[in-house]
């Protein structure tokens, strides 16, 4: 009969060993994605931004010393990410594979024009500064116009600023939400000891002695979850690396070591604070309270 006590009693304690640590593996895990979503939200968006393509056609006495130099003039420039040249051979055999058919059997010549495409830095793609670019090279006299998506310009960076606002609200909101649970999860295990707390008081141990032990163990359990967290992470950041190579998630190595320090340090800091309270609100209840 007492062994089958016991044998409950240790099934008992690991299970509500084991919801602490999911509970802190979980919460931290999400924390640590939403951290990680943060410090490479301005290379996503630069990253979508950059991907906008402004156009710039050349008249037809445009000769190829001018468009060279024109290339030359956007490898030094500090607005530029990339640029591309394309001949008005090659405009129009691309309208041809778009289209189907050959339409310049019907017009009898090329009416296309010679034409770079130029992908922005991501902190030029606003209003303002596209702005003062397009006003810069429209003084060149052999550039005929210059074609960009006004509206898709101004429509990302609304959605930016929108987007970022909610990150911050999200951002607090699961913040209050990992203390909560982690605090709930703890208070839960001390709870079950609540009467070998109260009974170690009574026989004269101090509250200091009495309370290290669970202190002790409710560490452990927080470094064991934010560990599992930091390895999930760790394996989340290797497959977006692997699977979208051109974000170049993993080069803030620093800051992503912050963020994975941080994971941990809040799992010890929350389990550490979470059972300091959580005894010490045993250990000042009356016996009778405890039922």
């Amino acid at each position: 009969m007492s062994s089958s006590f016991d044998n409950f009693q240790k099934r008992r304690l690991i299970s509500s060993y084991f919801s602490v640590v999911l509970s802190v593996f979980l919460v931290l895990f999400l924390l640590g994605i939403l951290g990680l979503f943060i410090i490479n939200s301005k290379k996503l968006a630069n990253d979508f931004k950059e991907n906008i393509a402004m156009t710039v056609f050349f008249k037809n006495e445009a000769n190829d010393t001018i468009v060279k130099q024109f290339g030359t003039q956007l490898k030094g420039s500090p607005f530029v990410k990339t640029y591309k040249y394309v001949t008005k051979e090659a405009a129009a055999k691309e309208h041809t594979d778009i289209i189907g058919e050959d339409f310049m059997t019907f017009l009898g010549e090329n009416p296309l024009q010679n034409s770079y495409d130029i992908h922005l830095k991501g902190d030029y793609v606003v209003k303002d500064s596209i702005a003062k670019i397009e006003f810069g090279l429209r003084k060149n006299a052999m550039i005929s116009d210059i074609v960009y998506d006004k509206q898709l310009v101004n429509l990302v960076n609304d959605n930016i600023k929108k987007v970022s606002m909610w990150i911050l609200i999200v951002s607090s909101f699961l913040a209050v939400i990992a203390v909560l649970l982690i605090n709930s999860s703890l208070r839960l295990s001390i709870h079950s000891n609540r009467f070998i707390i109260k009974t170690m008081q009574m026989v004269g141990a101090t509250k200091s002695f009495i309370r290290k032990p669970f202190v002790m163990r409710s560490v452990k359990l927080g470094i064991i979850g934010a560990a599992l967290a930091v390895l999930a992470l760790i394996g989340v950041l290797i497959y977006v690396e692997t699977s979208f190579p051109n974000l170049g998630i993993l080069e803030d190595k620093g800051l992503i070591a912050l963020v994975l320090v941080a994971v941990l340090g809040f799992g010890i800091l929350i389990t550490w604070l979470s059972t300091y309270f959580a005894t010490q609100r045993f250990l000042n209840l009356r016996t009778d309270d405890l039922y």
